[in-house]
C-alpha cells in the first residue's frame, strides 16, 4: 500500500463530514455485510464525484487499517478526451491513490447505438470492469451508486417499467464466478457528496459520454426533479421510497416473482 500523507480531502471526512458521509459509509459496510476478511476489492473510478468520494473513503480505510482487505484502484478509459483523462489523473493524485488505468473503445460503440445507448454503455462497462478486476486477483468490484441513485431507480422502475425492484447493496456476478459487486455509498445522499466536493474545491467529470451530453432531458432527470419537488413538501419522501423496498409485505402484493416463477395472492386465497 502506498503511503498516505496528511490529506485534507480525506481528513475532512472525520470532521466536517463524519455524520453525513463517514458514519453512513461504515453503516452500509456493516449493515449489508459488504466486506469480509481477505477480500481483494477493486474500487472502480469513473472520474465523477461519487466514485472519487468512494476512493477517498477506501483510502481512509487503508490508512486506519479498519478492515483486513486488499484494495486496488482501477480507472477504465472508455474513450475519454485527453482533457477529461488529465482531470481524472489529477484528482486521483490528490487522493494519493495508486490507480491502474486501462483503455476500452466503449464510447465508439455506444455513439453508434440507435437505441438505449446508456444501457449498452453500462452493460459494457460492467463486463470490462469484472474481467479486468478478476485479472488483478480481485473478488469484488465497488461502484459509486449512492442513496439518490437507489430511490431514483426504484421510482423509475415503477413509473416507466411497471415493476417494483431496486439496486441491491451487493450482487453476485452472473457471468463471472466468484465475483461480487458492492455499493458502499448506498446510504449517502448526493447532496452530501456535492458538499464534500465543494468544500475541497474539487472539480470532477459530469459525464464524458457525447451521447449523454447531447441529451438535454432524460427519464432520470425527470424523476430527480419529481423527488425534489415532493421532498420540498415532505422531507420524509426520499426515506419513505427507500424504506418501501426494505419492508415489502408479500401478503399485501397482488403478485411477485422469484426463482420458482410467478406467485399470485389468489394461489392460497381460499385456504386462508
Amino acid at each position: 500500500m502506498a503511503a498516505i500523507s496528511d490529506n485534507t480531502v480525506i481528513n475532512c471526512l472525520h470532521t466536517d463530514f463524519s455524520r453525513t458521509i463517514t458514519r453512513r459509509f461504515s453503516r452500509a459496510l456493516e449493515e449489508y455485510k459488504l466486506l469480509k476478511s481477505g477480500d481483494r476489492v477493486c474500487v472502480c473510478i469513473s472520474g465523477g464525484k461519487d466514485s472519487m468520494l468512494m476512493a477517498a473513503l477506501f483510502r481512509d480505510l487503508e490508512r486506519r487499517g479498519a478492515y483486513p482487505i486488499d484494495v486496488r484502484y482501477l480507472v477504465m478509459d472508455p474513450g475519454y478526451s485527453e482533457q477529461d483523462l488529465k482531470l481524472i489523473k489529477s484528482n486521483i493524485e490528490r487522493l494519493g491513490a495508486p490507480a491502474e488505468y486501462f483503455k476500452t473503445e466503449i464510447f465508439s460503440h455506444t455513439e453508434k447505438a440507435a437505441r438505449n445507448p446508456c444501457f449498452l454503455c453500462s452493460k459494457m462497462r460492467r463486463g470490462h470492469l469484472y474481467a479486468k478486476a478478476r485479472s488483478m486477483g480481485c473478488n469484488k468490484i465497488a461502484l459509486g451508486h449512492h442513496f439518490d441513485d437507489i430511490i431514483e431507480s426504484t421510482l423509475m422502475g415503477m413509473i416507466y417499467g411497471g415493476q417494483t425492484q431496486t439496486m441491491l447493496p451487493k450482487l453476485r456476478a452472473k457471468n463471472y464466478e466468484g465475483m461480487e459487486l458492492i455499493r458502499p455509498l448506498y446510504l449517502i445522499r448526493e447532496r452530501d457528496i456535492e458538499a464534500w466536493r465543494d468544500a475541497n474545491n474539487l472539480e470532477f467529470l459530469q459525464c464524458a459520454c457525447s451521447v449523454t451530453r447531447r441529451e438535454e432531458e432524460s427519464k432520470r432527470k425527470e424523476i430527480k426533479r419529481l423527488i425534489a419537488r415532493l421532498e420540498a413538501e415532505n422531507p420524509q419522501v426520499p426515506q419513505n421510497i427507500f424504506r418501501a423496498v426494505h419492508g415489502v409485505r408479500l401478503d399485501m402484493i397482488i403478485s411477485y416473482k422469484d426463482k420458482e416463477g410467478l406467485h399470485s395472492f389468489l394461489d392460497d386465497y381460499d385456504e386462508k
